[in-house]
């Protein structure tokens, strides 16, 4: 959540709708995300914010 700058409900709703990383769980109570796949989609945002409509 602090990686990102996002609440934990916003985060699991973008998972659902296909907008940010699957987590992967490590037990009934332990979700994780791949570090890889969460640099991957802050480069996407920052990539998709750097751009201009012309």
């Amino acid at each position: 959540m602090a990686r990102v700058g996002m609440k934990r409900s916003a985060i699991y709703q973008r998972m659902s709708e296909g907008r940010f990383p699957k987590s992967r769980s490590l037990g009934p109570k332990c979700a994780v995300w791949v570090e890889a796949e969460i640099n991957d989609w802050i480069q996407s945002i920052a990539e998709y914010s750097g751009r201009t409509d012309s």
